[in-house]
């Protein structure tokens, strides 16, 4: 068998790389968005026992072209690149590094509501185009606002902590999480998304991207939020309609929305929301930091590792673990 880790990505911090070296393991990188065929064709080469899943989507197709693949670490919390239903009918667990960038992600979010909402970029465009426009001036001030957080995770608590000194009110909605996660950061606990719309001057998205919340902010959704309400997004581009929320901020019913991330990563040049300067927009990069990565990298690797060693992993960090055991519950019913 091959020691070799494969990254599907073209970046790994020294740290997490060395980890890898100390277990005599080789590290070996994919370009960057590398699509299915390439992947395959890495896995078949290299014969990696474990992936370190950053960028591509690994598919059951992939999966098959790798009968020693034994373990996938996502580099972060975001599985949808992963068919984590395929892994598991192969055998092969999902990890996640739970909270490893929680405090980058949540600082970005921060960022993004505050250069939307006091207008940071269309401001410093005007005055490097040498227009002084203070006259006429009205700003926004968002100490007494409501912050409406879909999804209560380690991301959405760190936010909500942040966005609690800024003075911000804070509502959620996450049917998973229990009372005790609202009730530590006083978050008003709502039973349903539609509760938590109509009372949130933000919207903050920090749950992950299924069948169930894709385009959960949609027309009608959107139209529940106040008027002058703002949008963040550092999940999944996919729990926006994105043509829903343009017509939105067009239509002046929303006043913005700060994005770092899109349904299709990287966005087309012709993409929509290039044309509308009340959004806001970073590329993915929010949990991309020197600290973050060095945690999120680390615990990726260190996972990989607990499954090749068969060291005992923490429970919540196997994604698929429901369905690797009901996948070993039943009768093998593929050809692997």
């Amino acid at each position: 068998m091959s020691k070799t880790i494969l990254v599907t990505g073209p970046d790994l911090d020294p740290s997490a790389a060395q980890l890898v070296a100390d277990h005599g393991y080789e590290t070996v990188h994919t370009p960057a968005y590398a699509d299915s065929a390439v992947i395959s064709e890495f896995l078949q080469k290299t014969r990696a026992e474990g992936i370190v899943s950053r960028m591509g989507r690994l598919d059951a197709g992939v999966m098959d072209t790798a009968p020693q693949l034994r373990v996938i670490s996502k580099h972060g919390v975001g599985v949808d690149n992963i068919d984590i239903q395929a892994a598991a009918d192969r055998g092969i667990p999902v990890l996640v590094a739970t909270g490893a960038n929680a405090i980058s992600v949540a600082e970005h979010a921060i960022a993004l509501l505050l250069a939307t909402a006091k207008r940071i970029l269309p401001l410093d465009a005007g005055l490097r185009a040498g227009r002084w426009e203070k006259p006429g001036f009205s700003g926004h001030e968002i100490a007494g606002s409501t912050l409406g957080l879909i999804g209560m995770g380690a991301i959405a608590q760190a936010t909500g902590r942040m966005a609690k000194g800024l003075g911000l009110r804070l509502v959620g909605y996450d049917p998973y999480a229990p009372d005790s996660v609202f009730d530590e950061l006083g978050v008003t606990r709502c039973s349903t998304v539609e509760e938590m719309l109509p009372q949130s001057n933000f919207v903050s998205l920090h749950c992950p991207l299924t069948d169930q919340t894709r385009g959960l902010l949609n027309a009608a959704s959107i139209a529940q939020m106040p008027e002058g309400a703002y949008v963040i997004n550092t999940a999944r581009g996919g729990l926006i309609d994105e043509p829903a929320l343009v017509a939105a901020i067009r239509s002046g019913h929303l006043a913005g929305a700060g994005l770092d991330t899109f349904a299709s990563e990287p966005p087309a040049a012709d993409h929509p929301f290039f044309d509308v300067p009340e959004i806001v927009l970073t590329p993915h990069i929010g949990g991309v930091t020197r600290q973050a990565g060095a945690r999120v990298g680390v615990d990726a690797v260190r996972g990989i590792f607990q499954i090749l060693d068969g060291q005992p992993v923490a429970p919540e960090r196997i994604i698929n673990r429901k369905l690797l055991a009901a996948a070993q519950a039943e009768p093998a019913t593929m050809e692997k």
